[in-house]
């Protein structure tokens, strides 16, 4: 993320790699369209907000405190981005299938920063 609060990433690729008994080392290659980073970003954030409703008062303090670090990236330590995604991610997992929507956001948002 700039300084201005904006990505710059062009693309995600995903790949898969068959092997084992079997298999005949089929690889796939798919290559997305360019996904605008910020509304990834903003996905994030709205999908954590939703979240923060649906879950226990020690859960929804963890998420508050992550999503104080996830909007102010910028200024966080290194690696506290990281972190916070992390445990935002965690928490999804936890609570099941409420939790899916951000699990897939932080994702989607994981991959375009190390893609």
């Amino acid at each position: 993320m700039t300084a201005n609060g904006e990505f710059h990433i062009s693309n995600m690729r995903d790949f898969y790699n068959a092997s084992g008994d079997g298999a005949v080392g089929r690889i796939d290659h798919n290559q997305q369209g360019a996904q605008d980073p910020q509304a990834v970003y903003e996905a994030v954030i709205r999908a954590i907000e939703t979240l923060r409703g649906q879950v226990s008062a020690e859960d929804r303090a963890v998420l508050d405190t992550s999503l104080a670090t996830i909007r102010q990236a910028d200024d966080a330590p290194p690696g506290a981005f990281r972190r916070a995604l992390g445990t935002v991610s965690g928490v999804a997992a936890l609570v099941g299938e409420v939790g899916l929507p951000v699990a897939e956001a932080v994702r989607r948002l994981l991959a375009l920063l190390t893609g």
